[in-house]
C-alpha cells in the first residue's frame, strides 16, 4: 500500500513525495489568501471555497493555515477568525454554523510516543469531528481521534483530549464539561447579563427566517 493509501485508512505513514505533492498544492493556495488585501472579503471566500471545496457561505480571516485543505469538510456557514490552523492529515468535518476564534488548532496528526520508532518519520492521523452550532473559544488545541458533538460551547485556551457531548459548554486543559446549555440561557448575552429587547426582537425575526 503506498503512503498516500496508508495515510487515508489512518494507518502509519511517511510523508513521502506523493504526500508532500498534495502539501504543496494546497501551500499554493494558502499563500493566496494569506496575503490578499484583508478588506476583499469576496475575494477571499473565493479562495477560501478553492481551499476546502464543498461549502456554503465560508468564511476565513487570514492568516490560516492547514496541511492540505481537502481532507477539511466544512458545513453552513463556517467561520475561522484569524491564525486558525487545522493539521488536516485526517478528516476534520465541522458541521452548521461551527465558529472558531483566533488561534484555534485542530490537530489529527500524531506521532509515537517512543523515541526510535518516532525517528523513523512514521506518523498518523485520526479523524476529529465537530457537530452543529459550535463556537470554538480562542487558542482552544483540539487534539486526535476528538469528538465534539452539537451545539457546544469549548472555553477559550481549552486543550480538548476527549469526546464532549451535545449541548454542553466545556472548558480547562484537559477540557471538561462544566454544565449543560439549557433553555435558560436562550437569552443570556454574557454572565447574568440578557439581551436588549430592541435586539431580541431582531433575533427573533431572524430565527423565523432561518427556520423559513
Amino acid at each position: 500500500m503506498n503512503m498516500v493509501k496508508r495515510r487515508d485508512a489512518g494507518l502509519a505513514y511517511v510523508s513521502d513525495e506523493k504526500v508532500m505533492e498534495e502539501q504543496a498544492a494546497a501551500r499554493k493556495i494558502l499563500q493566496k489568501v494569506n496575503f490578499m488585501d484583508r478588506s476583499d472579503f469576496e475575494g477571499i471566500a473565493g479562495v477560501v471555497k478553492e481551499l476546502l471545496g464543498k461549502s456554503e457561505n465560508a468564511m476565513i480571516n487570514p492568516p490560516f493555515y492547514c496541511d492540505y485543505g481537502s481532507h477539511i469538510e466544512v458545513g453552513k456557514n463556517f467561520f475561522a477568525n484569524y491564525n486558525c490552523t487545522s493539521l488536516d492529515v485526517a478528516k476534520v468535518k465541522m458541521g452548521d454554523n461551527c465558529q472558531m476564534a483566533p488561534n484555534v488548532a485542530v490537530y489529527t496528526a500524531g506521532h509515537p510516543v517512543y523515541p526510535d520508532t518516532r525517528n523513523t518519520a512514521y506518523e498518523y492521523g485520526k479523524e476529529v469531528t465537530i457537530g452543529d452550532n459550535c463556537w470554538i473559544g480562542g487558542n482552544t488545541v483540539i487534539c486526535p481521534g476528538v469528538h465534539i458533538g452539537d451545539n457546544v460551547v469549548i472555553g477559550a485556551g481549552s486543550v480538548v483530549t476527549k469526546d464532549i457531548p451535545d449541548w454542553s459548554i466545556a472548558a480547562g486543559n484537559p477540557c471538561r464539561v462544566i454544565r449543560k446549555i439549557t433553555e435558560a440561557d436562550r437569552r443570556k448575552l454574557f454572565r447574568n447579563e440578557e439581551i436588549d429587547d430592541e435586539a431580541w426582537e431582531d433575533i427573533q425575526s431572524r430565527i423565523s427566517q432561518n427556520r423559513g
